[in-house]
Parts: C-alpha cells; sequence; structure tokens
C-alpha cells in the first residue's frame, strides 16, 4: 500500500434512498417546500424514482453514547432511531416553521447546540427524522 494520499476519493457520492409509502407527499415536501432540486427522475412499471439534490453529503458517523447526547442537546431526550437526516440550512427556525407548515411534526424548536449551531428536530415524510442545522460561527465541537 502506497504511504501517498490519493488525489480524489474513492467515493464520489453519498447517496441516501428512501423508500416513501406516500410517494407524491414525500417528493412535494423535499422539491417543493425544503427546496431540494430535481436532478434525475426515472420510472419503471408502476413505479417511481427521483433524485434530489442536496448539496454536499457527509457521512456522520456516531456511537450510542454521543448520540443521546445530542438527542439530549437537540430535543432534550433520546428519540432518534439509528438514522437521521441532518440539512445544513441557511435560518434554521425559518425552515422548521416552514417544514412544519408543510406537515413535519415539530420534535424540538431550534436550540442553541454547545457546537455553536442552531439545531431542531421533525419528523418527516418518508418516516424520517430530521435536523436542521444553521452554523452560528466559529466555535470548537462536533457533531451537527
Amino acid at each position: 500500500m502506497s504511504d501517498a494520499a490519493p488525489t480524489e476519493p474513492p467515493v464520489h457520492e453519498l447517496r441516501l434512498v428512501v423508500t416513501a409509502a406516500d410517494y407524491d407527499e414525500a417528493l412535494r415536501f423535499y422539491r417543493d417546500v425544503l427546496g431540494l432540486p430535481e436532478r434525475a427522475a426515472f420510472s419503471s412499471p408502476g413505479g417511481r424514482v427521483t433524485i434530489l439534490d442536496a448539496g454536499r453529503a457527509t457521512l456522520e458517523l456516531t456511537d450510542p453514547n454521543h448520540a443521546e447526547f445530542i438527542d439530549e442537546v437537540e430535543v432534550g431526550r433520546r428519540v432518534a432511531g439509528h438514522i437521521r437526516v441532518a440539512f445544513q440550512v441557511d435560518d434554521s427556525t425559518e425552515a422548521t416553521a416552514r417544514l412544519a407548515a408543510a406537515g413535519a411534526e415539530v420534535v424540538a424548536e431550534p436550540t442553541r447546540t454547545p457546537w455553536n449551531s442552531l439545531n431542531s428536530r421533525l419528523e418527516a415524510p418518508g418516516d424520517l427524522q430530521l435536523t436542521l442545522f444553521t452554523e452560528l460561527g466559529e466555535e470548537p465541537g462536533g457533531g451537527e
């Protein structure tokens, strides 16, 4: 194995695939309300898929103790399953209100975190728990 760092990462895109029982509602919510641009759409006999552009993707791995800490900070209790989707937005307060008006259930209103972001938590179409976060400035920390 070479000591030289690769010039380009071996993985070029992270794609989270969500099977939504109410496809039309999920598409409306994520594309039209959250504002993720449609990159491509395909159909099969009796089925559809749409690929939405969510900007830069990262994979955040956490152990159960830190996941519990994040839930405690954002919500006040352990609520997330093993998958939670976090979207960085310009204004998490505005985005939370907009998504709630479109049918998402607010689990926790925007809260300032120890890592200096403003985070909210919602239950959204496709049975996804979402964190919306807005970075507030440069401070050491971790997690979204």
